[in-house]
């Protein structure tokens, strides 16, 4: 495992854990074992080779002695990069992308995670197909009618992906569809959702196991947890809520990923709330929490949506340390500090939920047509009708209600 790192660069990450992610990374994995992992300092980049000559020699002499039969590169490798750091050591290689594409193949249990990391796996190859070997060189002769040469190999590569691609769009279409039409049937539920975001390993799964009794797998290790998990909780004060455990995040995720696991993640985008739990033992947490932050943008979620920033793991941590952290985060307004192993926090984080939950209510005067009468007797269900009257445009009914309930009636209403 080789990180490379720009000298002129270095205050973005701390190299002693941006290496030990490094080496996570290539552990998740149960078929590699990582017979080393060095921070290999570039003054700058070489657009062919990646590294300087000398240390192409250097860390070939090492690939050879200890028979490596995989080098993994935590960083961009581009096509040409790739094929020729190949040729120099006569090694395969991989970069952070492959890498990170290679674990999601390995993780995805659904339907639809399996569809997305093949699309994600052929986005990425459609821009490996360099001409590294002789058989990318050949040419496939035409019928002869227009003349000229014929297909080359790697034409055909390219078509036979883009092929492929086409055809993975189809079925995900039909997944995706059918998942909307789970989430619209939720929307008719009363219950808010509550969706657990963070960095990868930074304990969501345990929180979530916590919280609802479920038995999600929950390690110490990388992506863990790679298809969402939805289950149902009731907080002490009596709310009810769909707590949904998604995938962890990760810095330079590949932007094939980002693309190809939109949908998956479209749940964080409906979420009510959002908890973002951070590993707030890990030296690196505020560059990660930076990189939530980030991917949360690029996914389209707004500022403005709920989110209390859970710092997780105070177990690990000294007993001084911890303390001024609970210091810290009880000064700030939604920020909590919890121990999902031990369950410290615990009913301070439900009863934070509760109250961005159930903000001020709202009295306000709504008209429901008499042939929308399920979404009348939902109001009811509700609790929040205060007095009722009918006219000729349907029932008047006079409400106090919460923005959540709110929302849900007009999503009743125009379903």
């Amino acid at each position: 495992m080789l990180h490379p790192e720009l000298t002129a660069d270095r205050g973005r990450r701390l190299a002693g854990p941006a290496l030990e992610e490094a080496v996570a990374l290539a552990a998740a994995l149960p078929r590699l074992d990582v017979a080393g992992a060095d921070i290999v300092r570039l003054s700058k980049v070489q657009p062919g080779l990646l590294f300087g000559s000398g240390k192409i020699e250097e860390l070939r002499a090492r690939i050879e002695a200890d028979e490596i039969g995989l080098v993994l590169i935590d960083g961009p490798v581009s096509p040409v990069q790739q094929r020729n750091l190949e040729r120099a050591w006569k090694t395969k290689i991989l970069d952070r992308t492959g890498l990170i594409l290679e674990i999601f193949a390995d993780r995805a249990r659904t339907r639809e995670g399996v569809l997305q990391v093949e699309l994600a796996a052929l986005a990425y190859q459609r821009t490996r197909l360099v001409r590294s070997w002789t058989h990318l060189e050949r040419q496939r002769g035409g019928l002869g009618f227009v003349g000229g040469p014929g297909e080359t190999q790697i034409e055909a590569d390219r078509r036979a992906i883009d092929e492929a691609v086409t055809r993975i769009k189809r079925q995900l279409a039909k997944v995706v569809k059918t998942r909307e039409l789970h989430r619209a049937a939720r929307k008719k539920v009363p219950y808010p959702i509550v969706a657990l975001v963070g960095y990868t390993n930074a304990g969501k799964s345990t929180l979530f196991n916590h919280l609802t009794g479920a038995e999600v797998l929950a390690k110490d290790m990388l992506f863990a947890t790679l298809d969402p998990t939805m289950r149902a909780l009731k907080l002490p004060d009596g709310l009810e809520v769909i707590l949904s455990d998604t995938v962890g995040f990760i810095s330079s995720l590949p932007t094939e990923l980002v693309a190809a696991f939109r949908a998956t993640l479209e749940e964080v985008l409906d979420a009510d709330l959002i908890l973002h739990v951070r590993d707030i033992a890990h030296p690196d947490s505020a560059a990660q929490s930076e990189d939530v932050h980030k991917i949360l943008e690029a996914l389209g979620v707004k500022d403005e949506r709920p989110m209390i920033e859970v710092w997780n793991k105070l177990d690990l941590l000294p007993d001084a340390e911890a303390e001024a952290l609970r210091t810290s985060a009880a000064r700030q307004d939604d920020v909590l500090a919890i121990s999902a192993l031990s369950g410290e926090g615990f009913d301070t984080l439900q009863a934070a939920i509760s109250a961005r939950l159930t903000p001020a209510l709202l009295d306000e005067v709504v008209i429901v047509p008499f042939a929308q009468g399920r979404v009348r007797a939902w109001l009811f269900e509700q609790g929040v009708v205060l007095d009722e009257s009918q006219d000729e445009d349907g029932y008047h009914l006079s409400l106090r209600w919460s923005p959540v309930q709110k929302a849900r009636f007009e999503a009743l209403l125009h379903a």
